[in-house]
């Protein structure tokens, strides 16, 4: 790839302020800290197994989990599709298949610029390391449908819903590894109609 895959993006408002960086072509790099545990522990699994570097610092304004929740997955989502540019070069489609103990999530990814994601985590608690489950839910898809992409995310099976969406979290860090990795035999947009 010719010239580097980074972005930087903050993203301000009344209840968070949330500011990431990222680099497509790292080293899976992560530092996160946004007072939400379990959030943080997802996000670094994400950096670690895309190779993605992630920096990232999220802090409540009015102290309601579900809109830091919210912006930290828009911010981080925005700041990869941003560094991923026109997305010339790229292999553009990416797959995974994640077992986590007895847990198996699937994840299928096509990085055209068309926003589209199919989500079946399977969560079956209240509660998943103190997070409520539909906050959890939602920061997931507030990560998909800000990616710019076409995504679906299955969980399979399993009995522990840590587990669950860890594996799912994990087959996307991967897909998008795949997805977002150079193409060398490909110059150019890797679509017919010559743009993304």
């Amino acid at each position: 790839m010719a010239s580097a895959r980074r972005a930087k993006l903050e993203r301000v408002t009344k209840e968070t302020a949330v500011t990431v960086q990222v680099n497509i072509d790292g080293a899976g790099n992560a530092k996160v800290k946004t007072g939400l545990p379990f959030i943080d522990h997802l996000i670094t699994s994400i950096g670690k197994h895309s190779m993605i570097d992630i920096t990232l610092s999220g802090k409540s304004n009015d102290g309601i989990v579900h809109h830091l929740a919210e912006d930290v997955a828009i911010a981080l989502a925005q700041a990869i599709d941003k560094a991923l540019g026109a997305r010339a070069g790229i292999v553009r489609f990416g797959s995974a298949m994640v077992p986590m103990d007895e847990s198996l999530a699937y994840v299928a990814i096509d990085l055209v610029k068309r926003q589209y994601q199919k989500v079946e985590l399977k969560l079956e608690r209240s509660s998943i390391e103190g997070m409520p489950r539909e906050d959890l839910e939602h920061f997931v898809r507030s990560l998909l449908q800000n990616l710019n992409a076409c995504t679906h995310m299955v969980v399979q099976y399993g009995e522990n819903d840590h587990h669950k969406v860890e594996a799912a979290l994990k087959a996307l860090a991967l897909a998008l590894r795949a997805a977002c990795g150079a193409d060398t035999k490909r110059k150019g947009v890797p679509s017919t109609k010559g743009a993304m």
